[in-house]
C-alpha cells in the first residue's frame, strides 16, 4: 500500500502560557491546518491510502492547564458514537478542527491520523475527575476515507506535559482498512513502554501502526529515526512516524519503516516541513529471526593485557566502557547481571576511538524505566572522556558482531551511521540465550550499534 508521513514545521503560539480566546486560538491552529491541507492533497496526487501528521502540529506546545483550554475540541471517546464531523458539522460544539480535518479525509478520499488537545467534560463523582471538571487528553483521530471518526486514541505516557491528563485506562484503539488491515496508534514516548505499545501489538497481532511524535533527539541511542527503525525491526511491523520539525529543539525524524527497509527524512539545518511518500508491503506473516550465523565463542580470560575498564556518563546514565582499540580483537564488558561481547575488525582504520559500553539499571532522567544496554559507539574526541557524547559523523567501518546475555525478550537493534542515517543489520536474534546482532560493511563510518533492551517488569 501506499503510506504517507508529514514532518510539520508548526507555526507556534509567540507566548503559549497567555490565555487567549476560542476564535484566537483558531485562528492560530488553521493556519497550520491549512498547511495540512495542501500536504493531504499532494500525498493523494501521488497515491497514498492513508497520511499520518505529528504530535502536537496542530497547536503547538509548552501550554499551561488553562492556557491550552481554548486549543481543545471536544470527543467523544467512546466506540458508541458513530459520526462524521465534515458530513455533520452540527452535531457537537467546539469541533471545528475535527471538521476540517474529516473534510481533508473526505475530499482527497484518503485514510488521515492527526494529533490534537481534546476535552471531555467530568462528574465530580468519578474518582479521577480533575478539580476543574473536565479531562484534557493528547489524542490522536483516526479519519477513514469518507471522513468517518474511526478511532481515537489518548496519550498514555505524558512526557512533561503539564496541560494535560493521563486516561484512567490506556485506550486500545485500532482502526481497519481495506488495503492493509489494522492500524493501532500510540503517541511519541509510549514507544519505550509496555503499556499500551507493546501489548496492543502482542495481543492484537498488529502489522500496522500510526506513530504522531515530537521527538527530541538523543544521541547515541535515541534519536527518533533511529529508535522508529529499531522498533519496526524488533516488533516485525510496519510504522508510519511523524515527527514535528524544529530544530532549533533537537525535533527532527520521521519515516514510513517496515522491519527491512525504511524511507526517512532527518534534517537538522534546513527548515519547512517535507512530505514522504512510499510503497510498503502488507506484512502478513509472524516474523521469524534469523539467526543461522552463531556468534563465535566468549573470549577467553588469558594472560594478554586486557584493555582498560573506564566509566562515563551516556544519555545520563553511567556507562561501563572499554576501548576498542587495534584492527581487530574480541572484547567483553560486564555490569550487573548483563555482559556485552564484541568481536571487531576495523575495515578502513581511522584514528577515531570507539568502546564497547554496558548499563543495567533504571534510567531515571527524564523518565524512569529500567534498560539493559550493549553499545558500541564512536567517542566524541580521544578521550575516554567523551565516550558517550553525541556524536554525528563519522568514517571508520568496522566489521561487528554484538551479543549479550539479556535478561528481557524485549531488544531494540540499533545501527546508526554516518549523518544520522540507519543500516540494516545482516543478522539478528537469540542464540544459546544470547541476543545477538552483526554487519559486515556498514554503508557509511559507524556512530552506533546497540542492543538497546527494555525490562518492562523493573520499570
Amino acid at each position: 500500500y501506499v503510506a504517507a508521513v508529514y514532518e510539520h514545521e508548526s507555526i507556534l503560539s509567540p507566548n503559549p502560557t497567555a490565555l487567549v480566546d476560542r476564535h484566537s486560538a483558531l485562528e492560530l491552529m488553521g493556519r497550520n491546518l491549512d498547511i495540512y491541507e495542501q500536504q493531504v492533497v499532494a500525498a493523494a496526487r501521488q497515491g497514498a491510502q492513508i497520511i499520518v501528521f505529528p504530535e502536537d502540529g496542530i497547536h503547538g506546545f509548552n501550554f499551561t492547564r488553562s492556557s491550552i483550554y481554548p486549543y481543545l475540541d471536544f470527543v467523544h471517546h467512546s466506540h458508541s458514537v458513530k459520526w462524521n464531523p465534515c458530513r455533520e458539522p452540527y452535531l457537537f460544539n467546539d469541533t471545528e478542527v475535527l471538521q476540517r480535518l474529516s473534510c481533508m479525509a473526505l475530499k482527497n478520499k484518503i485514510f488521515l491520523v492527526a494529533n490534537l488537545g481534546t476535552k471531555q467534560p467530568c462528574e465530580h463523582t468519578d474518582p479521577h475527575c480533575p478539580s476543574d471538571g473536565r479531562y484534557q487528553f493528547n489524542t490522536n483521530v483516526a479519519f477513514d476515507d469518507d471522513g468517518m471518526l474511526v478511532a481515537t486514541y489518548r496519550k498514555h505516557n505524558l512526557y512533561f506535559e503539564y496541560a494535560f491528563d493521563t486516561p484512567p485506562e490506556p485506550d486500545y484503539k485500532l482502526f481497519d482498512t481495506p488495503f492493509a488491515g489494522k492500524f493501532g496508534m500510540f503517541t511519541c514516548f509510549d514507544i519505550l513502554f509496555f503499556e499500551p505499545a507493546v501489548n496492543l501489538i502482542r495481543q492484537y497481532n498488529l502489522k500496522q501502526v500510526a506513530y504522531p511524535t515530537a521527538w527530541m533527539n538523543q544521541l547515541p541511542l535515541l534519536s527518533a529515526v533511529e529508535f522508529q527503525q529499531a522498533f519496526a525491526t524488533a516488533f516485525n511491523v510496519n510504522i508510519l512516524a511523524a515527527n514535528i520539525h524544529h530544530p532549533t529543539l533537537g525535533m527532527t525524524g520521521s519515516g514510513i519503516y517496515t522491519p527491512v527497509k525504511s524511507f526517512i527524512y532527518h534534517n537538522m539545518e534546513s527548515y519547512g516541513g517535507k512530505l514522504i511518500v512510499a510503497e510498503i508491503p502488507v506484512i502478513t506473516t509472524a516474523y521469524e529471526t534469523n539467526a543461522e550465523k552463531t556468534p563465535s565463542r566468549v573470549p577467553e580470560k588469558g594472560n594478554e593485557q586486557l584493555p582498560p575498564l573506564f566509566y562515563a556518563e551516556m544519555m545520563y546514565d553511567n556507562f561501563t566502557f572499554v576501548p576498542v582499540w587495534g584492527e581487530k580483537g574480541e572484547l567483553q564488558v560486564c555490569a550487573n547481571t548483563l555482559c556485552c561481547y564484541l568481536n571487531y575488525q576495523r575495515v578502513v582504520l581511522t584514528d577515531e576511538l570507539y568502546a564497547l559500553g554496558v548499563f543495567d539499571g533504571l534510567h531515571t532522567v527524564h523518565g524512569t524505566y529500567y534498560v539493559q544496554a550493549c553499545a558500541l559507539v564512536k567517542c566524541g574526541g580521544l578521550n575516554f572522556s567523551t565516550c558517550g557524547q553525541e556524536v554525528t559523523e563519522a568514517t571508520a567501518l568496522i566489521d561487528f558482531q554484538l551479543w549479550g546475555n539479556m535478561s528481557t525478550p524485549y531488544i531494540f537493534p540499533l545501527l546508526l551511521t554516518s549523518g544520522i542515517t540507519l543500516d540494516f543489520a545482516d543478522h539478528m536474534g537469540w542464540k544459546n540465550n544470547h541476543y545477538f546482532i552483526s554487519k559486515n560493511r556498514t554503508s557509511s563510518g559507524l556512530l552506533t550499534a546497540a542492543l538497546y533492551g527494555r525490562w518492562y517488569e523493573k520499570d
